[in-house]
């Protein structure tokens, strides 16, 4: 599925989820099949990857519950059929996908958990010594362990990249009271989930977190986790027989797609802007099998063909 066209009121349409209206308390979020790197969305879609996204997001949140409070209500599709009947009819469009949720009001910021130094990281580290301008130990390499963890918030932008702030600033952005307990769930969450992952043979090199805020009934203000939850999408996951201190290991996602538009700047045939070049078969195909091998390893069963649990 590149796009969905579901019988509800459009909340908005991201680069890969389609966000629709159930009522004032809920919201359904359907992860589609759509791709984007380098902040351009491709043509074409990758078979599976918004079944992957959502079952991925459930598992985690099931496991993580009733630790962390989340907004997922259910990701089952005929249960989400039973509870929004206006969408009798479309449960093939919407298995394995779709995902109904408490409505929150989100801060404004994505929280980081850097357990090893990487990507947008150690390319600041490398050039400055610094992660958003704060000073970090010396002669760290790439790809090296981070004890403790490292949060890192950043801004959201809704066009170009998020940015790397201090924890000062994300002060400033939402506030004393929220600020501390968005760090301490981060870092909760992360614990919690490196060490799952670690029994499967898996790293979690880095990852982020979305919150938000939401009333219970009796009117009390909490904090809940929030859109996907340690994805391939928001997160880099790495084999740890393949970890190594001083290179980028290769990660669960779309890895393959980054390197094949890569080498298309190189080679001078795309200049980075939309439109993107057309995809090979044999690209859209590794990305895909990248993204069913992180579900498997992480839940220990394959993704069934028709993205239900």
């Amino acid at each position: 599925m590149k796009e969905s066209a579901l019988p509800l009121e459009a909340f908005r349409r991201g680069k890969v989820r389609d966000v629709y209206i159930v009522d004032d308390e809920r919201l359904l979020l359907v992860a589609t099949d759509r791709v984007s790197a380098f902040d351009v969305v491709m043509s074409e879609a990758v078979p599976h990857k918004g079944a992957v996204l959502t079952q991925i997001t459930a598992w985690w949140l099931t496991t993580l519950a009733p630790r962390i409070d989340h907004h997922m209500l259910s990701a089952d599709a005929s249960e989400i059929v039973r509870e929004v009947p206006q969408l009798r009819g479309r449960e093939k469009e919407i298995a394995g996908r779709a995902m109904l949720c408490r409505r929150a009001t989100v801060f404004p910021v994505e929280c980081v958990v850097r357990g090893y130094l990487s990507g947008s990281a150690w390319l600041e580290y490398r050039q400055h010594g610094t992660l958003a301008g704060e000073p970090l130990p010396k002669g760290l390499r790439e790809s090296d362990r981070l004890d403790p963890p490292l949060f890192s918030p950043a801004s959201k932008a809704d066009v170009g990249h998020d940015e790397n702030i201090t924890i000062s600033r994300m002060r400033t952005v939402v506030g004393e009271r929220w600020a501390g307990k968005l760090e301490n769930l981060s870092r909760e969450i992360y614990q919690i989930a490196r060490g799952i992952a670690a029994e499967r043979g898996i790293i979690i090199a880095d990852t982020k977190f979305e919150f938000g805020r939401a009333t219970d009934n009796d009117g009390t203000e909490k904090v809940i986790l929030v859109d996907e939850v340690l994805t391939p999408d928001s997160s880099r996951f790495w084999a740890a027989d393949s970890h190594e201190p001083g290179h980028a290991p290769p990660s669960f996602d779309k890895q393959p797609l980054r390197d094949y538009l890569a080498a298309e700047k190189r080679a001078g045939r795309w200049d980075g802007n939309y439109p993107p070049p057309p995809l090979p078969s044999e690209v859209i195909d590794a990305t895909s099998k990248r993204y069913l091998e992180i579900y498997s390893r992480l839940t220990g069963h394959p993704l069934n063909t028709d993205g239900t649990l």
